[in-house]
């Protein structure tokens, strides 16, 4: 745990070697990353926060914005003294990279945007923005469980297996309400198209094809305005793919980052 001026913020850490942060979704938290920390962590030193109203940190104020949650994680990396980490983020996680990018265009060495948007604003029609906000809003009054059970169906696919969907229901019951309407409310203003064409360091998009969060063409936009950038789109997956996916996931972001991280291989 770190103290950034008013928030606590909670982590997880293991392995050692070059930083790699790791950026949770909305109504998430560190936990998500379990099979990432465990794996990658024989060749990097990886750091999975928990954003502010998330998981074991703070509530942030009601009017904490996409670039107070980018200040608030450069201010982490800082502390921890995580000098030019690899930065992936995940739906809300990846939004929240293309902002910290935005904001401190040379602290990332590289970026992965999995299952990411530009902002709801950004990659959605007005019309949806105002539907999942709305729907983000009245279902965060909802206990953990009814919330969990209202969301699962959009974060994983039917061929998932039983016991993952246990995992991530656990992990969405703890949700912060608070949290999950400030979160939402940050992604329904952000609209961070106009950085993608001004993104210089190697970045990785992860989609999977059967995502009806951020379905492949959203992924598609952003590769196409982002210069240099490498899109992979993974089969019969769901938009939680790196948790229904990990091993093709780690296997991805391993081959990337080891591109750009000469010796830093690790297993394979």
């Amino acid at each position: 745990m770190v103290r950034l001026g008013t928030l606590e913020i909670a982590f997880e850490r293991q392995g050692e070697g070059p930083p790699l942060v790791l950026l949770h979704g909305g109504v998430s938290d560190s936990r998500e990353w379990r099979r990432q920390l465990e794996d990658l962590s024989d060749a990097f030193d990886v750091v999975a926060w928990d954003a502010p109203g998330c998981g074991h940190s703070s509530d942030p104020p009601d009017n904490f914005s996409m670039p107070d949650y980018a200040e608030c994680l450069a201010r982490f990396i800082d502390t921890l003294d995580l000098r030019r980490p690899h930065v992936a983020g995940l739906s809300f996680g990846g939004t929240l990279a293309l902002a910290l990018y935005r904001r401190y265009p040379g602290l990332p060495r590289t970026l992965t945007l999995a299952s990411a948007y530009t902002g709801w604003a950004g990659s959605l029609s007005p019309e949806a923005v105002f539907e999942r906000l709305d729907a983000v809003t009245k279902d965060s009054h909802l206990p953990g469980a009814e919330f969990a059970a209202r969301w699962l169906p959009t974060l994983l696919t039917d061929d998932a297996r039983a016991e993952l969907f246990a995992e991530l229901r656990a992990i969405i019951a703890d949700f912060h309400p608070h949290g999950a309407r400030t979160m939402a409310r940050a992604m329904a203003m952000a609209d961070l198209r106009h950085v993608l064409p001004h993104i210089d360091v190697p970045t990785l998009l992860l989609y999977g094809d059967a995502d009806v969060r951020s379905p492949p063409a959203v992924g598609e936009e952003l590769h196409a305005r982002i210069p240099a950038s490498t899109c992979v789109v993974l089969p019969r997956v769901g938009h939680q793919l790196n948790m229904e996916a990990a091993d093709e996931f780690n296997s991805a972001l391993r081959e990337f980052l080891s591109r750009h991280e000469p010796g830093a291989g690790g297993r394979r």
